[in-house]
């Protein structure tokens, strides 16, 4: 059974840092896409960042600038860097195996993170 699960969410003060990990389980990491994404209460799942097999990054426009994805193949784990915290980034993330169409599309269980003005 393919497991994501996410790690390092947390109340955090504004301007603050935290760094969400996500562990994969019984899915060839390497091949995958990674994405997080986050919904905060009355809205829709949304798009942070995503990072290709090949390492290339894209971002939403609220986060460029703050937030930093990676990956460890090795470790079969993405990373989120989110410094720089603002509330409006209150939400919970979600961890994204992308299969790109040929393969099962995988998410995490969510973690929050909560930024306190």
């Amino acid at each position: 059974q393919v497991r994501l699960v996410e790690s390092g969410g947390g109340l955090v003060q504004a301007g603050g840092s935290l760094r969400l990990s996500c562990a994969a389980s019984r899915i060839i990491f390497s091949i995958y896409a990674m994405g997080w994404y986050r919904q905060a209460p009355g809205n829709q799942r949304e798009l942070v960042a995503t990072i290709t097999r090949g390492g290339s990054t894209n971002y939403a426009d609220s986060v460029k600038g703050r937030f930093t994805i990676s990956r460890d193949n090795a470790r079969n784990t993405v990373y989120l860097q989110m410094n720089s915290l603002k509330p409006e980034d209150t939400a919970v993330y979600y961890c994204n195996a992308d299969g790109n169409g040929g393969l099962p599309n995988y998410w995490g269980q969510g973690t929050q993170v909560t930024v306190s003005a």
